[in-house]
């Protein structure tokens, strides 16, 4: 099969398409014909040699695809070769096959086509697992996200819209801040010319973008309120007020989906299958789709996201 390398760190030039072994399902996995994959912030930092791959994962990029169960492992159950899923995974996606543990599968949901569904796993699996699981956004409750044209910002918007939360987002232009609103957003700030700070008090925020956005955050929340850190996009560091947290009694939590336990992740899935998947088919979560780029161009889809212009989530499709 053919797979994205990445042939040493850096810009979207080191990805290459290439042959290499096909995989095989272990017990408990199965092998997944890939028709799409989807980026993600953290294949960009992969590719630039800032997020590393977990011990016994594939080197290969991509968190989440779509396609056709080819083969089925020792001990699976309740699925069969031939059925079309989406996959949340630890890395591999950027492929033509991948293997995958089967608590980490979903359906496709009814009404989003199979290339489509790639674009769901990770951003849905990521915004619930932390907003819902992690921070527990409440109905009557104001939620900020930073970055909210995203994959994961255009997801978190309409599901802690749906959850019943004032929904505040963070954007870097006038058209992201109109898209944003139609997302459901009650509010979109402009990052280069308003302050987020100035529209609080928030009972959760979350971040994917950290370094000097910590203060900030901390400042902003109401008491008990909940700051979840997922991205790292401003760098490792930031200033922290001891005070503010333990006078206002906050929580904050750094949070990464793809380095959980094959548990864990089964968990997430399952409740996103069972929570999350109805808001979709109902109509009242929407995938956000920029565009659509061949597998085999994956670098020209990475040079799009660097320049941060894309609305929703990039996918890659294969022949």
């Amino acid at each position: 099969m053919k797979a994205v390398s990445i042939k040493e760190p850096g810009g979207p030039e080191v990805l290459e398409w290439t042959e290499v072994p096909d995989p095989s399902p272990a017990a408990g996995e199965v092998v997944v014909d890939v028709v799409a994959g989807a980026l993600n912030r953290a294949d960009v930092m992969q590719r630039m040699g800032l997020y590393p791959v977990p011990a016994g994962a594939s080197p290969y990029p991509g968190l989440e695809v779509s396609g056709r169960i080819s083969a089925v492992g020792t001990g699976v159950t309740g699925w069969k070769v031939g059925d079309e899923v989406c996959a949340l995974l630890t890395g591999g996606g950027y492929a033509q096959k991948v293997a995958v543990p089967a608590g980490q599968l979903l359906t496709v949901p009814q009404g989003i086509g199979l290339v489509e569904a790639a674009g769901l796993p990770e951003a849905v699996a990521t915004v619930w697992s932390n907003i819902v699981m992690t921070a527990g956004l409440k109905e009557g409750e104001t939620f900020l996200v930073h970055g909210g044209t995203g994959g994961v910002g255009t997801a978190a918007i309409q599901i802690a819209k749906a959850i019943g939360a004032r929904v505040v987002t963070t954007v870097g232009s006038p058209e992201k801040a109109e898209r944003a609103r139609e997302l459901g957003a009650d509010l979109a700030i402009d990052h280069r010319t308003q302050d987020f700070t100035e529209h609080g008090p928030y009972d959760v925020i979350l971040d994917v973008v950290g370094g000097s956005y910590l203060a900030g955050n901390v400042r902003s929340l109401a008491a008990d309120g909940r700051l979840v850190v997922i991205g790292l996009q401003d760098g490792l560091e930031g200033r922290l007020n001891l005070a503010d947290m333990v006078f206002k009694r906050l929580s904050v939590h750094g949070t990464t989906l793809r380095t959980r336990s094959a548990a864990q992740k089964a968990a997430i899935v399952a409740e996103v299958q069972e929570k999350v998947w109805p808001l979709i088919e109902n109509g009242t979560v929407k995938l956000v789709v920029d565009r659509t780029v061949p597998m085999a161009e994956a670098a020209e889809a990475h040079r799009l996201m660097d320049t941060g212009r894309h609305i929703g989530k990039i996918l890659l499709v294969n022949d």
